[in-house]
Order: C-alpha cells, then sequence, then structure tokens
C-alpha cells in the first residue's frame, strides 16, 4: 500500500517509520485497543504459569478471551506459538476468570465465557509469507495483524484475511496428545457455511440478497461469523446481526430506542434477554418484497 501527502496538486510519498521496540508497538496498541480491534483491556503483561501474555483482552460480543502478542521480528512460529497460548488458556481457565474479576467493573462466572471462541492475535510491522500460509485455515483461532507507521503521525492497521479457499486445520495429521489436537477439539472458529449447513436454497438465496445488500450501503463493512449468529461490523462497530433459520432470516439492527424511525413497523424492540447478537430491533424476513426498504432502516445504524 501507498501512502501519499497532498500538497497543492502534487502528491509526496510518506516513508514508513520503523518499529524499534515491541513495547513501544504494545503501548500504542493497548492505549487504542477498542478503537483498532472492539476488545476491552483486561491486563497488559499477564503472566501465568511463567508464560507471560503481552495483552489479555476480552470480547464481549462473542464473551470470549483473546490474546495478543506483539512481535518486531518476523522469525518466529504464529501456528506453534498461537496453539500453545490457547492451550495454556483452556487448562487455566479460573485464573483468566480471576484476571478479568480482580481488573474489570463486573463480575464473570466459568459459565458466562465461550472458550469455544477463544483466539489469538499476532500484530507485527509485516509477516512473511510462510507465515500467512501457515495460519491460513479457516478453523484456526489465529489471526495476524499488521501494523505499520508512517511520517506525519500515520498508522495504518491490517488484518489479514484468510483467503476463501482456506482449508481447515483437520487436513493436518496430529497425534492424540498434541496440543493441535487438544485444542482443536475444544475451539471453535466459525463460518458463515457453518450458519448455512442443512438450509434450504431459498434461504441460502434469501441470505445471500441482503448480504449484498448490506454490503452495498457503505465500504468496509465486514462480515463476522460467530456461535449463534453473523454479525456485520464497520470500523469494529456491529451494524446488524442475522439469524439464519429454517424459513427466515431474524435481523437484529443495532440501535437505540430514541434514534430509530420504522414507519411502516416491520418489526419489533427487543429486550436484552430475549435476544441474539447485539441489535435492539428485529425484522423477520422471508423474501426480498421490502429489502429496499429493509437497507434504509438497516443504514440508520451505520
Amino acid at each position: 500500500m501507498q501512502l501519499f501527502n497532498q500538497e497543492e496538486n502534487k502528491l509526496n510519498t510518506l516513508k514508513e517509520k520503523p518499529c524499534t521496540l515491541e513495547k513501544d508497538m504494545q503501548k500504542l496498541f493497548e492505549a487504542n485497543l477498542e478503537a483498532i480491534t472492539g476488545l476491552n483491556l483486561v491486563k497488559s503483561e499477564f503472566t501465568i504459569k511463567a508464560q507471560r501474555f503481552d495483552t489479555l483482552a476480552y470480547d464481549a460480543d462473542s464473551q470470549s478471551f483473546v490474546i495478543i502478542e506483539y512481535k518486531r521480528e518476523r522469525n518466529f512460529s504464529v501456528v506453534d506459538q498461537g496453539v500453545s497460548y490457547l492451550n495454556l488458556m483452556l487448562e487455566n481457565k479460573a485464573e483468566f476468570i480471576v484476571e478479568y474479576n480482580e481488573s474489570q467493573q463486573e463480575n464473570l462466572k466459568r459459565s458466562d465465557v465461550d472458550w469455544s471462541q477463544s483466539k489469538v492475535i499476532f500484530v507485527s510491522p509485516s509477516f512473511t509469507d510462510f507465515q500467512k500460509q501457515a495460519s491460513n485455515f479457516k478453523d484456526l483461532p489465529i489471526e495476524l495483524w499488521e501494523i505499520k507507521q508512517y511520517e506525519g503521525g500515520i498508522i495504518v492497521v491490517n488484518p489479514i484475511k484468510k483467503s476463501k479457499a482456506a482449508p481447515t486445520i483437520k487436513t493436518i495429521q496430529a497425534s492424540a496428545d498434541s496440543e493441535l489436537e487438544k485444542v482443536t477439539s475444544e475451539v471453535k472458529v466459525y463460518t458463515e457455511d457453518d450458519h448455512l449447513q442443512g438450509k434450504s436454497d431459498s434461504v441460502k438465496e434469501l441470505y445471500e440478497a441482503y448480504k449484498t445488500g448490506i454490503l452495498n450501503l457503505a465500504d468496509d463493512i465486514a462480515v463476522m461469523a460467530k456461535k449463534l449468529y453473523i454479525s456485520f461490523e464497520k470500523e469494529k462497530r456491529i451494524i446488524l446481526d442475522v439469524v439464519i433459520q429454517s424459513q427466515e432470516l431474524k435481523l437484529y439492527i443495532n440501535t437505540q430506542y430514541y434514534d430509530f424511525l420504522d414507519l411502516r413497523n416491520l418489526g419489533v424492540m427487543m429486550a436484552d434477554k430475549t435476544k441474539w447478537g447485539s441489535g435492539y430491533y428485529q425484522i423477520a424476513v422471508r423474501n426480498t418484497e421490502d429489502l429496499e426498504y429493509i437497507m434504509s432502516l438497516v443504514k440508520q445504524a451505520i
């Protein structure tokens, strides 16, 4: 990616500033953790059994813990280290709960956490092609995020997306007692295919129609599959969640009571305990007759 600074009608290339210390990268990332990732900071330099994690974070949406590691050099194995961290987490769940309860304003019970959605994020100025390929499994809960600094105070953060044709980690033969086998048996990376599996062609086509309509509303809308629903997010903020059912879709638009207007009253406001996802306005759809109007409602959440 080339970045330029405009002076009148001339573009000047912005030069990248090398990151000198991993600690500087960590401080910048943690100070802006929610803005960058949508996660909540639990603990910096969290240590358990002589192993230190750079950042321990919590994903309130998926109710899961996230370990973040920062690397300035590129000579490390993302898979081996990531799997080892996940295995350590799953073997010491109580310690993670205790740390959260001691540092946050609320308390968690072990049953409140969805351990199946745990993951590890590696942050680095760049990753090798081998590292990107080694982590390119659709069901491997390890993510790579590149962060680059440029002159003029410009910061670029780029989560590396896995390819659409990414294979399953199950294609790797692992022994029964290996860390990889233990982690993959307990941690699950959800995809759109998981939610569409077993659904009729008409429901699949209905989802694709609404998905296309949502993605056309704005640039940089990301599709994030969760355990119970599929989220559509922009700049780490959830716009709406979609629950795919046997005969219909349920859309949960993430809006507030006081600033949302549905002149046709197609949906209903939902209380916290009676809904899935983050959205408060639920609309059930079985066809595309009101697609254009519903997109105007979704746009209110952007």
